[in-house]
């Protein structure tokens, strides 16, 4: 059962905790704490924490997965969402954790960050029965997956229950004179998506500025997963009155 709780229909905030530690790993102190981190941005309002483990470990590790999965159990309002490669290590986190969410992304090992969703139907054959035996798990599946309408049917036809868009595209244009084609885009793919009963997230290059105009313009997003900006602008703001000010945006986008 997904407990994550919001207001109405407007867009939930997760926070990735990435970052926080890859600043930790360059020391051997444990500081800052991924933990911490996690706490105080629940206790400003942030309805989940999500993470991508990479197989190279070179922020989260697994240590850090299996404390969040214990942590997160005394906060039963709260989501935890696991990124990564299901054919690399993330399926060995959803057997032993089986958190609310999953999000299937298609990087390669020495990939320096996401920079692409899924092709379909391409890799249909190895994502389906992936999918399935993370629902026979009860974990909610989204794949990752580039603004296109038309693979959104056969996103469906895979079983998965929503999508996480790729928003980089979208970053990338934001304030240019691309910015309203771009976003078209995203907003095409959003109603073809709801259309065959997919549940909508987000992420990629997400914060302050652009979020308010991407929420308003793409319909049914029920989740923003925000990592990089996010603990960016917490090294200047702190946790708490980052995760705050991120929800002040997001409340602007349905006012």
């Amino acid at each position: 059962m997904n407990p994550l709780a919001h207001a109405g229909a407007r867009c939930a905030l997760s926070v990735n905790v990435n970052k926080v530690a890859l600043l930790r790993n360059t020391r051997h102190l444990g500081i800052p704490s991924v933990l911490r981190a996690a706490e105080q941005c629940l206790l400003a309002g942030a309805q989940g924490i999500t993470v991508h483990p990479r197989p190279d470990a070179r922020h989260i590790r697994a240590s850090d997965v299996d404390d969040l999965a214990a942590f997160l159990k005394d906060w039963p309002q709260a989501e935890f969402n696991i990124e990564g490669n299901p054919t690399q290590n993330l399926m060995d986190f959803v057997r032993r954790h089986r958190p609310h969410q999953v999000t299937f992304v298609p990087d390669s090992e020495d990939q320096f960050t996401s920079d692409h969703g899924w092709t379909l139907p391409q890799d249909a054959e190895r994502l389906k029965p992936l999918i399935q035996e993370a629902q026979d798990l009860g974990v909610r599946v989204s794949l990752f997956m580039d603004p296109n309408p038309a693979a959104m049917a056969a996103v469906a036809e895979l079983g998965a229950e929503r999508i996480e868009l790729y928003t980089e595209t979208f970053a990338s244009a934001f304030g240019t004179e691309r910015q309203d084609a771009v976003l078209a885009g995203f907003t095409a793919t959003a109603e073809a998506a709801l259309k065959v009963g997919l549940g909508l997230n987000a992420g990629h290059d997400l914060n302050r500025d652009n979020l308010s105009l991407f929420l308003r313009h793409v319909p049914g997003v029920q989740e923003a997963s925000i990592g990089h900006a996010l603990i960016a602008d917490a090294l200047e703001l702190g946790y708490a009155e980052t995760v705050r000010a991120y929800l002040r945006v997001i409340a602007t986008a349905y006012a």
